[in-house]
């Protein structure tokens, strides 16, 4: 049990800085002010996440795409941090203002692409997934 309660709270390592990460309703939500800081380089990514956060998000009528889970602090205690799942973290990667954030944003951007291309021509798509067959 303990060992299922570590993995389900285990950091993710990206670029060098801990993301902070908890399983909730059945898959990954990730720290967003962590992510923030990791794509910035802000010394302030808290302050930073907000700024964003009442830029893009403010007035949305849709529901938020982020939740508040507990998540362990720098100081030990359990805090409520804005986290996000994957699909969620993209939509919220893709409001950042940063020049490191930039080559994950093509990233992003060429994925999609592929992804539209595929659905018009699903050979594509069976030629990258047999590619990713032979990789593994």
């Amino acid at each position: 049990m303990k060992e299922e309660m570590a993995e389900e709270k285990a950091l993710v390592v990206f670029e060098g800085k801990g993301i902070r990460r908890i399983w909730h309703e059945g898959e990954w939500y990730f720290s967003v002010v962590d992510v923030v800081g990791a794509l910035t380089e802000s010394p302030t990514p808290r302050q930073y996440w907000g700024k964003v956060k009442d830029r893009e998000f403010t007035g949305l009528e849709l529901s938020p795409i982020w939740v508040q889970l507990k998540l362990e602090a720098q100081d030990g205690k359990l805090r409520l941090t804005d986290c996000a799942n994957t699909k969620s973290l993209f939509r919220i990667i893709q409001s950042i203002p940063s020049k490191t954030a930039e080559p994950f944003k093509q990233w992003l951007a060429q994925v999609g692409y592929e992804r539209v291309e595929e659905i018009q021509n699903p050979e594509l798509a069976q030629k990258r997934m047999k590619e990713l067959y032979r990789a593994k």
